[in-house]
């Protein structure tokens, strides 16, 4: 029997999505919908306030002064209640009038000294849970001097700024309706701080960062209706008002290019693949060698004829996580305008069965030339990774190359939901991530890949198979599988299946969809590749 090892021509159009007409274009979140400014400290006026506390529930400046405006009564509800000041601690307060202030919160903060950036914007995400939806429509937080606190006064407000934020997002897109007290209601906060200026600057950057989060979060909760490769190339592109070159590969020239094993895994749909290509040039050099991101953008995962499961499966919208973030980062860079070179490259495809759908045993050619054997259709991300990652380092010769996926069910298995796993083959690289993780939250942790795993991928008919020995290693087979399409570039997979959504809230986190990686690669660029 002949068979060709790369697909053959696609000859289907895609539908259009069965969705409502109102709904046929995606949507941003309204991360304008809570205002934040900073002001100088001055007499609080018929809103919700907060001070803060440390240890034992001990005031400082500001609270020690409200505490003497109420008679002592802020000092009775700390002890009354055992409030111990520590860090994320928030005792409410109502029925001051005294005090200017509709309601008053006391945040602890812990021990001074430990609060670094993350601490303080963890602080920032407690009163936002606390405010939301209290009814309150503004709230002003009053700054204090705090002795032994290893941030400045304006950098704090900043970073309990940026918390706020990241805790305030919501997906209410679809509702058409909810319970009184889940509704938001805080639409107005003001940080009073000495250096406004200064807490301004800070805040700034922060807020670009935040809204790129919020973008990716906004992508990886549409359904699958509204979320394809289509309307997702079309999302990103209006990110060209914000000084991204944008280029989008159709299948034909996909095709044309060879990337055989991209196309084999999007054959089976109604939806045409797409390969996104953006731009930022912000170093001074523009022909500099870029750093370099690559998102695997699977928009729906069924597994194609290797079926998923059907329970769970609505989770697999989220299969374009890695995409996301690639998305979100170069947002906030070109939103900063980071001095650095970028390039963010998203292969968008739909996994689905029929009868046009790549079966188990198909052999298929890369476009780096290396055929493949397809044993399991259900593991596609590493074969449209395969394509994107060669397409990348072929064209652009960056300094160095990440990719972002959610890759394999093992990876949660492994590390669970905190932490991502990091394969590369650079220990610099590596190294670097793990730091740029640790300052932002987005944790990572290195994994091992080494020639001892290459067997676990060897096919008896093609250079490789799609999937390793059995139930074992399954994470690693995989990064040792996307090791083959990055020649010696350094390179760094990141394996995100665990990180992408969370069933609970974290401090700066609200469940569902996180984020993940945006923060983590702007903390890379500034701290490593950026122009100083």
């Amino acid at each position: 029997m002949v068979f060709a090892a790369t697909p053959p021509p696609l000859t289907h159009r895609a539908r259009p999505a069965i969705v409502p007409a109102e709904l046929a274009e995606p949507l941003r979140s309204k991360t304008d919908a809570m205002k934040i400014s900073f002001a100088k400290p001055a007499a609080l006026k018929g809103h919700a306030a907060v001070v803060f506390a440390g240890p034992g529930g001990k005031l400082f400046s500001h609270g020690v002064k409200l505490d003497a405006d109420s008679g002592g009564a802020i000092t009775r509800a700390i002890k009354a209640a055992s409030f111990e000041g520590k860090k994320n601690q928030v005792l409410e307060l109502l029925g001051l009038p005294q005090i200017g202030a509709t309601r008053l919160l006391v945040a602890g903060i812990g021990k001074a000294g430990d609060i670094d950036d993350k601490a303080a914007e963890e602080v920032g995400g407690a009163l936002i849970a606390k405010l939301q939806t209290s009814g309150e429509t503004a709230v002003n937080i009053v700054i204090d001097d705090i002795a032994g606190l290893k941030l400045k006064g304006s950098d704090f407000a900043a970073r309990l700024a940026y918390g706020m934020k990241l805790r305030s997002y919501r997906f209410d897109r679809y509702r058409t309706k909810a319970e009184e007290g889940k509704k938001p209601t805080l639409g107005k906060v003001v940080l009073m701080v000495d250096e406004t200026k200064k807490a301004e600057a800070a805040f700034a950057r922060l807020d670009a960062v935040a809204n790129g989060v919020f973008f990716a979060r906004d992508l990886v909760s549409e359904p699958g209706n509204v979320i394809y490769p289509a309307s997702y190339a079309k999302e990103i592109k209006k990110l060209e008002k914000q000084g991204l070159k944008i280029q989008v590969l159709d299948e034909k020239a996909m095709k044309k290019l060879g990337m055989g094993a991209l196309l084999g895994v999007a054959q089976g749909s109604a939806h045409q693949a797409k390969l996104v290509i953006m731009e930022w040039r912000g170093a001074k050099n523009a022909k500099a060698k870029p750093i370099a991101f690559v998102g695997k953008g699977l928009t729906f995962d069924s597994g194609g004829i290797s079926l998923k499961p059907g329970e769970g499966m609505q989770d697999m919208k989220f299969d374009m996580a890695g995409s996301a973030a690639v998305v979100g980062v170069m947002q906030a860079l070109a939103a900063r305008q980071a001095k650095v070179n970028a390039v963010g490259v998203v292969a968008l495809v739909e996994n689905m069965p029929s009868d046009k759908a790549q079966r188990p045993g198909d052999v298929v050619k890369s476009m780096s030339g290396q055929t493949i054997e397809v044993i399991n259709t259900d593991a596609e991300g590493r074969l449209v990774l395969a394509d994107a990652l060669w397409y990348t380092q072929s064209r652009f010769k960056p300094q160095c190359i990440i990719d972002l996926a959610t890759l394999t069910g093992a990876m949660i298995i492994a590390l669970g939901h905190e932490y991502a796993g990091v394969f590369s083959n650079d220990d610099t690289l590596a190294q670097q991530l793990i730091a740029a993780g640790e300052a932002e939250g987005d944790l990572t942790w290195r994994m091992p890949i080494g020639k001892m795993y290459e067997k676990d991928i060897e096919s008896d008919i093609a250079d490789m198979k799609n999937t390793g020995a059995g139930r074992t290693a399954g994470s690693i087979a995989g990064a040792m599988f996307l090791k083959r399409y990055v020649n010696d570039l350094p390179w760094a997979h990141i394996d995100i299946a665990g990180t992408a959504w969370i069933k609970k809230d974290k401090p700066t986190v609200p469940k569902g969809a996180t984020g993940y990686g945006v923060r983590l690669l702007d903390r890379l660029v500034a701290d490593y590749y950026e122009e100083k």
